[in-house]
């Protein structure tokens, strides 16, 4: 085997020993669990606001960010339920650039696995403690998600894993909301295999272990857009797409039928601004079908300190180095919004 084993990690159980949820966090979780569950079951009215950076890489400048977000979440908690994303691990195409902080905590400095573990924990850890929220991570890597399993309240699986078995088998057991991105190619049936799978109880390896799970029952779709044959980014997130969705819903006869609507991404081009149009336009699908707005449970954001996007090493503060990302002026402002339109 070409590998060279530099250490050996610690497992999850070891750094949540190291630094333990405490009793008031624990109990946030279970609050905040139980409300996004009456959500996606039906017994919730309230709309999910999943917002926040494309990738999280500075602890100072989320925590910033996640302080805002406190205030504005409190204004619209009568309409909206906000889950701030906070993406430790980044999804990389050619497999080259920055991966998230669990790779690189310091994005100008070498790779750092254990030390990005544990950064990643106290980055989620804090934000819990002192802002009050439980967050949305990625699941890029099945086999690490319990380093956070007691912070988590949302896990998306990428469009580039939907396809995984091990993150559908994984997400059957995860307890807590997994949404199913469509593949990168659109094919919505391969979004819908992968939520049937993860509703479903299985057996399977997980860190060494012989597992079984129950089943997750809050596993859900996530239209993210798609790109064609010839590299050409195509929405998803129209009226006729969420009918269609609705549709699938129904022949697969599937728990809890729901969907996030991710606004960037192929959906809006990679055009960061699209997004306060096209969230509205959601909105606007929901207003004209009451199937639609039955379904839509919610939508994603990618929203930042600072508009757009820069290249690692120039230092602005709150400015995204992965995908552009809204700003928070333009972002408070489209919650106020869709709090009013909802």
């Amino acid at each position: 085997m070409d590998m060279n084993f530099l250490r050996k990690l610690p497992v999850p159980k070891t750094v949540k020993e190291q630094y333990p949820v405490g009793e008031k966090v624990a109990r946030l979780k279970e609050e905040r669990d139980r409300e996004i569950r009456d959500i996606f079951e039906g017994k919730s009215d309230k709309l999910l606001l999943i917002i926040g950076p494309c990738s999280a890489d500075n602890e100072d400048a989320v925590l910033d960010y996640m302080g805002r977000l406190r205030k504005a979440a409190d204004k619209v908690s009568d309409k909206l339920f906000i889950i701030p994303r906070i993406y430790t691990n980044k999804p990389r195409t050619l497999g080259t650039g920055y991966k998230g902080m669990l790779h690189q905590p310091d994005p100008s400095r070498h790779e750092d696995m254990l030390q990005g573990i544990l950064a990643i924990r106290r980055m989620h850890q804090r934000t819990a403690e002192e802002t009050g929220f439980t967050c949305a991570d990625e699941m890029l890597y099945p086999e690490n998600h319990r380093y956070l399993s007691d912070l988590l309240s949302y896990v998306a699986v990428g469009a580039r894993s939907v396809e995984d078995q091990q993150h559908r088998l994984t997400a059957s057991g995860l307890g807590i909301p997994a949404g199913m991105k469509n593949p990168t190619e659109g094919d919505l049936s391969v979004m819908m295999n992968s939520i049937t799978a993860a509703q479903s109880s299985h057996m399977f390896i997980y860190r060494g272990w012989e597992v079984k799970t129950p089943g997750n029952p809050l596993a859900h779709a996530i239209l993210r857009g798609y790109v064609d044959y010839y590299g050409k980014n195509h929405p998803n997130y129209h009226y006729e797409d969420l009918e269609l969705l609705y549709q699938n819903y129904q022949e697969r006869q599937l728990k809890n039928p729901g969907v996030i609507v991710d606004v960037n991404h192929s959906n809006s081009g990679k055009k960061y601004l699209e997004q306060i149009r096209i969230s509205k336009d959601v909105l606007n699908s929901c207003r004209l079908s009451n199937d639609i707005k039955g379904l839509v449970k919610g939508i994603m954001i990618e929203s930042y300190i600072e508009d757009g996007s820069q290249k690692i090493g120039e230092g602005v503060y709150g400015k995204s180095i992965t995908d552009p990302c809204l700003g928070w002026e333009k972002s408070e402002r489209l919650i106020y919004e869709l709090a009013e339109m909802w």
